[in-house]
């Protein structure tokens, strides 16, 4: 047995998501920790699953706070660094009325792709089960070889290699650059997280089945799990296709994390079968938990902090 169950790598920021108005009218904002791979630790480790972090966040108040989240947690915070020149990457959120979001990032530069190879611990990459990462630690070259250097470790260590693209269009130079590393991480992945707007930006196509097909004729991708908000979620495992509906929530306030947390919850059923041993049943079971645990998130401002536990998406799931 490895001493993790997941080790990811990327980004750790804060969200400033909007909670109300003050007296003068002004919008009030929360600041909460945040980032996708954090996040996706986060559910796994209330699963009960081993994880641990691996990225940068500044030596400033928001990096301090930071990383007492991940302590908080139970996420191994041992491989953050804390950069005294460049400050924590800030993101602000603004919801819509239907809990979607849009947002505005702080970070030119941030901490985090301020990664360097020489900074990752490659022992804590080489004991774990699976290695999770996305994009945003490769907009820029240096951690783009840093993360790329750990996939590479991780892959050599026979571990199995996760991977959700998470595009966010503003913090790339262009968008050829964006789809040129999605299509490094489409080549190194055993599990893919993809989001219904990702696979129609990545192959054209508008039908998700005709995006999936064009991405396995290039791509050796043995899991791929199709996020499609409202819509449900879909899994394509060798030849089955396996669609789950969605929990809709009346008291929806934001969607952030509501991916991550999906994505995390079908790498714990991964983690508990074992990739070579999925079949329809245990895709559905998986894809029904995690449509479960992400509806749950989406009642609460911010992820990292508030993920459901199992006993609360059990309950979800016997109503």
């Amino acid at each position: 047995m490895k001493r993790y169950d997941v080790v990811a790598l990327g980004e750790l920021l804060i969200d400033f998501t909007e909670n109300g108005t003050s007296a003068q009218g002004n919008p009030l904002y929360e600041a909460n920790p945040g980032g996708a791979p954090c996040n996706v630790l986060s559910m796994l480790t209330r699963l009960g699953r081993r994880t641990a972090f691996i990225g940068k966040v500044g030596q400033d108040i928001f990096g301090k706070r930071l990383k007492a989240a991940l302590e908080e947690v139970g996420i191994d915070a041992s491989n953050l660094v804390m950069d005294g020149e460049t400050r924590t990457t800030l993101a602000f959120v603004e919801t819509f009325p239907d809990g979607d979001r849009d947002f505005s990032f702080y970070r030119n530069p941030g901490a985090d792709m301020m990664l360097r190879t020489a900074e990752i611990n490659m022992d804590m990459v080489s004991s774990t089960e699976m290695f999770h990462f996305g994009t945003l630690s490769m907009t820029h070259e240096e951690v783009r070889n840093a993360t790329k250097a750990a996939v590479a470790a991780a892959r050599a260590a026979g571990a199995v290699i996760s991977f959700d693209p998470n595009l966010r269009e503003p913090l790339w130079r262009s968008l050829e650059d964006a789809r040129e590393q999605t299509a490094y991480g489409l080549s190194q992945c055993d599990v893919l997280k993809i989001s219904d707007n990702e696979i129609q930006w990545f192959t054209g196509e508008k039908d998700y089945d005709a995006g999936i097909r064009k991405l396995r004729e290039q791509y050796d991708i043995p899991l791929i799990m199709l996020s499609m908000g409202k819509e449900g979620s879909r899994a394509y495992y060798k030849d089955l296709r396996v669609e789950v509906k969605p929990f809709l929530q009346d008291n929806t306030v934001e969607t952030t994390g509501a991916g991550d947390t999906f994505g995390a919850c079908c790498l714990h059923h991964v983690l508990t079968y074992g990739l070579q041993n999925m079949d329809g049943e245990k895709l559905e079971e998986m894809l029904t938990f995690a449509n479960a645990a992400a509806s749950i998130i989406t009642t609460r401002k911010g992820a990292l902090r508030v993920m459901p536990g199992e006993e609360e998406v059990r309950e979800l799931l016997d109503r």
